[in-house]
């Protein structure tokens, strides 16, 4: 019965999970409520994962990582590819990959996608081509990056406290280093040669057009006798009935207003909904429609103009709402639409969920995007503006990064000591605020791997795992030791398509560890084996960092097929090769 319950909860948190519409932390803390409800897990097992010093070291980790982006040191290396790019177009795709990858090695690689979009993007319109053709590389450079290090993804981190945990052994710090350098290396070949001819080339089009405002944005003119004259903006008819006035002009003043801004006779509202819509009201409330189409200039003036922000795991407004956000308040800014994987929204944005990946159409004054812009309260995605404002902690933050590095790496303190120090350090050091820390720390991520970890024990407990090794060995056993570890890699990948890295590989963890103790093999070639594993996510846009260059490359879902899936062959193949090498099973 217990192990009828771990695999129909098991079989629920796969669905969840790739589902996405509840959060994955949220799904979590209900499989730990009901396992402990069963009785298969006591309060202290269910919890002892949150207690790991490996979830130590991944939350100072995002610790140091905010820092360094609040300090600006990461915009420096984005301004310094920016004037290299400039001087060796040729070599472009070759510098974004290697610095890409160099920063996933030792940052979490969601976090330098999303730092790198804005430079990239610059330098592709500096050169006048499109960034759809560097946006994909540089997803696939983060994702291959953090393999080569135990810190540079959390994937890796969970695996290796896991393993650690469990006594089945200990992965250093550049342990790793072969079996990544030689995965990212393939990638980099790859795209340098089949890949960057299966890349899409969408140049960059006028931000109306991509969003879709066109059939939206009109122009009318208060008439006299209007029913909305006197009427404030914000409660105005025209804001009942669905309508959002964007801007209007009072003489030879054009402003966005407040909500205690209140409608004139004669005053031009440029207003989005439906053109339709705005024919029906418009004998109703004494409006004429002086324009169907806008261009962008007429939504941009010095004053004011418009932005894309992009949505990154760390913003603030990420799972609410705008209205729950309240984000013009919050914010001075109006969205004017919201692009998701492909296609744009721009009707009841206020009840719209916001994810990761998002791009938002914003428009708002001249200083207001600056503030945002300097402030990394958002990632604005205009033309990039390197700001190292912070020098002296910039660097002092990265100096303690790299000691952290070198002083775990030595064996002289344990690599979630010397992390905790560096992040406390930074923090006293006013490199980045208490309360930006907090922030920087992406507690779902915890969370999950946390609760998945306690997930595999109840496995264990339950012999649910010895159940599923041994299905596995008496069907593949006839294949050979080599084919079944081909038969955990391969199923890895599967799953680590729609679900989050972690996820998929402290699944299959338990699973693999007790089918190599079944055939009396190193359970570290099987583990190492799903750890990188779980990292080839290429050929769908589910995993974080492709997400995130979803919308600004304007991709489609099937180009991340058609260039991926050669390349997750190759660098399965690469995992066969290597991994039973460095960790022979006998």
């Amino acid at each position: 019965m217990q192990i009828a319950i771990v695999l129909g909860l098991l079989f629920v948190a796969l669905i969840l999970f790739s589902w996405d519409r509840i959060r994955i932390d949220v799904v979590t803390i209900g499989l730990l409520a009901i396992l402990m409800a069963a009785g298969i897990l006591t309060p202290m097992e269910a919890f002892a994962g949150f207690g790991s010093d490996f979830i130590i070291m991944l939350a100072a980790i995002f610790v140091i990582s905010g820092a360094l982006q609040q300090t600006g040191v990461l915009d420096l290396v984005g301004s310094r590819m920016l004037k290299i790019a400039q001087l060796r177009p040729a070599a472009l795709l070759t510098l974004v990959m290697f610095s890409v990858g160099f920063t996933s090695a030792f940052m979490n690689n969601t976090t330098v996608t999303a730092i790198y979009i804005a430079p990239v993007m610059a330098v592709a319109r500096k050169l006048k081509m499109s960034p759809s053709r560097l946006l994909l590389p540089v997803a696939y450079a983060s994702i291959l990056g953090g393999c080569c290090t135990l810190i540079g993804t959390s994937t890796n981190i969970a695996v290796g406290g896991y393993l650690h945990r469990n006594g089945i052994g200990e992965i250093g710090m550049f342990d790793l280093l072969p079996v990544g350098a030689s995965m990212f290396v393939v990638g980099w070949i790859y795209m340098n040669t089949i890949g960057k001819r299966l890349l899409p080339d969408r140049p960059e089009v006028s931000v109306t057009d991509e969003f879709g405002l066109r059939e939206y944005v009109s122009e009318v003119v208060i008439t006299p006798g209007s029913p909305l004259i006197g009427q404030t903006v914000f409660h105005s008819n025209l804001s009942r009935m669905g309508f959002r006035i964007l801007n209007m002009v009072r003489g030879e003043d054009r402003f966005i207003p407040d909500p205690t801004t209140r409608i004139l006779e004669h005053d031009l509202l440029i207003v989005e909904g439906k053109i339709n819509d705005l024919l029906e009201v418009r004998e109703r409330e004494g409006i004429s429609i002086r324009a169907d189409l806008l261009i962008d200039r007429e939504l941009q003036s010095e004053r004011f103009k418009l932005a894309e922000i992009l949505v990154t795991p760390e913003s603030e407004f990420l799972n609410s709402t705008l209205k729950e956000a309240k984000f013009r308040q919050r914010y001075g800014l109006t969205v004017l639409a919201i692009n998701r994987t492909g296609y744009s929204v721009n009707e009841k944005l206020g009840r719209f969920v916001l994810r990761s990946g998002d791009v938002l159409l914003v428009q708002g004054s001249v200083e207001t995007i600056s503030y945002h812009k300097r402030s990394k309260r958002m990632q604005v995605m205009s033309d990039f503006m390197p700001l190292l404002y912070r020098k002296s902690k910039g660097l002092l933050t990265l100096g303690l990064f790299i000691t952290a590095v070198i002083v775990g790496s030595l064996g002289w303190l344990p690599l979630s000591v010397t992390f905790l120090l560096a992040s406390v350090v930074a923090v006293g050091s006013g490199a980045i605020s208490v309360s930006k820390a907090y922030e920087a720390i992406d507690m779902r991520l915890l969370i999950l791997i946390g609760g998945m970890t306690a997930f595999g024990f109840a496995m264990s407990k339950t012999g649910t795992d010895q159940w599923l090794a041994d299905q596995l060995v008496r069907h593949l056993l006839p294949f050979g030791e080599m084919a079944i570890m081909a038969g955990f890699v391969i199923l890895t990948v599967f799953l680590t398509q729609p679900l989050s890295n972690a996820a998929a590989a402290l699944v299959v963890l338990p699973v693999a560890i007790e089918t190599a103790h079944r055939l009396s093999v190193n359970p570290m070639t099987f583990g190492v084996a799903v750890m990188l594993s779980a990292s080839v996510s290429l050929i769908t846009p589910f995993e974080p960092s492709c997400i995130l260059v979803y919308g600004p490359g304007r991709y489609r879902f099937s180009d991340f097929f058609r260039t991926g899936w050669l390349l997750t062959a190759l660098l399965m193949a690469v995992l066969m090769l290597l991994v039973p090498i460095l960790w022979p099973l006998h």
